[in-house]
């Protein structure tokens, strides 16, 4: 869409962009300018003939909010309709809550950062929201999510579009890690890719020929359940997975006895170190899940045959050891190149995906107003 991308442009490029014709355009175009969707800039440099007349999209006109909730933190932010972020803020993921109070404080919370931005209510057209765990974007609810206490069917696109009154469109939080990848971030370019993130959990969001590949029953990406191997498969891992449960944080921190409880940052930056170091402890908890997580890599590539996956989550951003480890155990299974990258967005990766489907539903909603316009 020639008025999404960044500068102005004129009625020629639409009616190129579009296929409609020229008095089609013009009545568009006056439809934009009457709502204040587009601003005229008035003629531009002529090249002989006729100075064509440049007008750019009112990114102003309203604005879109992105929610990431994590177990232990939730980051918010609030952009204008280019992508632009006027504000953000991270919070601490309230505990000891039902999943109902919890949505509750996030919407308060997204209300306050639209005060500190300076956004009239009145503005806001649509909220993306991220959550780990199975997710219907259908229903926006919340199926499972193993690592939120309490959250089993959970409506969280109801209970925050009923608490901010604007639509709310919900998506698995990896989902939306890769869609903020391709947006903003390393695999900007890229029409098949994966992101894997690694850290609590471990699971992929896959994009296949330009769209988010969701599988039949919203599951697709959910590698922490992958069987690593036949004497694996009478045994019950419960909600967590073959794999997470023997790749993730936790066995991790098993491996290292000088793991720490509580938040990994504490201790993860010492395990890697300690592996760069030569410490035969540290080498074998890194090596033992990096292989486990090269090998689903690989298998995921096998698959989908991207030209890109990127790389995240905790055990990522602190693990150049583990990193070398997969791009080697995929170098060593995979008959095609595949590059793998670490996450360019790091954290905020999700949190961009948010924005990106808010944009999309402001986009939809914008589109609907002014088809109803046009016919009444």
């Amino acid at each position: 869409m020639v008025m999404a991308q960044p500068g102005s442009f004129t009625r020629p490029q639409l009616i190129r962009a579009t296929g409609l014709s020229a008095p089609t355009v013009g009545s568009l175009v006056a439809q934009l300018e009457r709502r204040g969707l587009v601003r005229d800039l008035g003629p531009g440099p002529s090249s002989g003939g006729r100075r064509p007349s440049f007008m750019e999209l009112n990114a102003r006109y309203g604005f879109i909010a992105g929610i990431d909730l994590g177990p232990t933190k939730t980051r918010i932010a609030v952009a204008d309709l280019r992508g632009e972020r006027l504000a953000h803020r991270v919070l601490p993921t309230p505990g000891g809550v039902g999943p109902t109070a919890l949505l509750e404080r996030v919407a308060k919370a997204v209300r306050a950062l639209l005060e500190e931005a300076r956004v009239p209510y009145d503005r806001l057209l649509a909220v993306g929201a991220g959550a780990p765990g199975a997710v219907s974007p259908q229903s926006g609810e919340v199926r499972l999510a193993p690592n939120l206490r309490g959250w089993t069917r959970v409506p969280m696109g109801r209970i925050l579009g009923r608490a901010l009154d604007v639509p709310v469109v919900v998506e698995n939080d990896v989902n939306l890690a890769v869609l903020g990848e391709r947006w903003q971030g390393a695999a900007r370019g890229h029409d098949t890719c994966a992101f894997i993130t690694v850290g609590t959990g471990i699971g992929a969001g896959v994009v296949v020929n330009g769209d988010l590949h969701r599988g039949h029953h919203s599951l697709a990406g959910e590698i922490g359940l992958m069987c690593m191997g036949p004497q694996f498969v009478d045994r019950d891992f419960g909600e967590r997975g073959c794999l997470e449960t023997l790749a993730g944080l936790q066995a991790l921190a098993r491996r290292w006895p000088r793991a720490a409880r509580g938040d990994p940052e504490s201790w993860l930056s010492d395990l890697f170190e300690a592996a760069e170091r030569g410490e035969r402890a540290a080498q074998r908890a890194v090596g033992e899940a990096a292989r486990l997580i090269g090998i689903a890599t690989a298998n995921l590539s096998l698959v989908i045959d991207p030209s890109l996956v990127v790389l995240g989550g905790a055990m990522v951003t602190h693990g150049p050891a583990l990193v070398r480890e997969v791009r080697r155990v995929v170098e060593r299974l995979v008959p095609t190149p595949t590059d793998i990258v670490v996450s360019g967005l790091g954290k905020e990766a999700p949190l961009w995906g948010s924005l990106l489907i808010a944009d999309r539903e402001a986009r939809a909603r914008l589109r609907q107003e002014l088809r109803d316009e046009r016919l009444a």
